[in-house]
């Protein structure tokens, strides 16, 4: 099954390289949004298999897009992902209604599959 995700970052340079790299290995990256206006808008209308986001979006929290995102009208997983460690935020990624995290230096389409239960 071909892999469609939409990435919610704010940094242009991590969005091109991840989205290049998750590109080669089978997974199509349908959307970006950089902000949590554009993430409800992107899911909304791109409705993918998954939501990458990241925990600092500049001024916004990653964590209130994700919130968002699952009380929204599509309700696909959300997966966290950051270039901190997990414990840093293992408390408020436990509370969250994401279904996990990748380190953004592990992030791969066997990573994310691996989150999503689908290996």
């Amino acid at each position: 099954m071909q892999l469609r995700c939409v990435m919610v970052d704010d940094d242009d340079a991590f969005l091109d390289a991840a989205r290049a790299s998750l590109e080669r290995q089978g997974v199509i990256v349908a959307g970006v949004a950089r902000s949590r206006a554009e993430a409800l808008r992107c899911v909304e209308l791109l409705r993918p298999d998954a939501v990458l986001i990241d925990i600092r979006l500049g001024a916004e929290s990653g964590f209130d897009v994700a919130r968002d995102l699952a009380a929204g009208a599509y309700p696909a997983p959300l997966v966290m992902i950051s270039s901190y460690a997990e414990e840093d935020y293992a408390d408020l990624i436990a509370e969250s209604p994401v279904i996990g995290f990748v380190a953004k230096a592990e992030l791969s389409a066997g990573a994310l599959r691996r989150v999503l239960g689908m290996t």
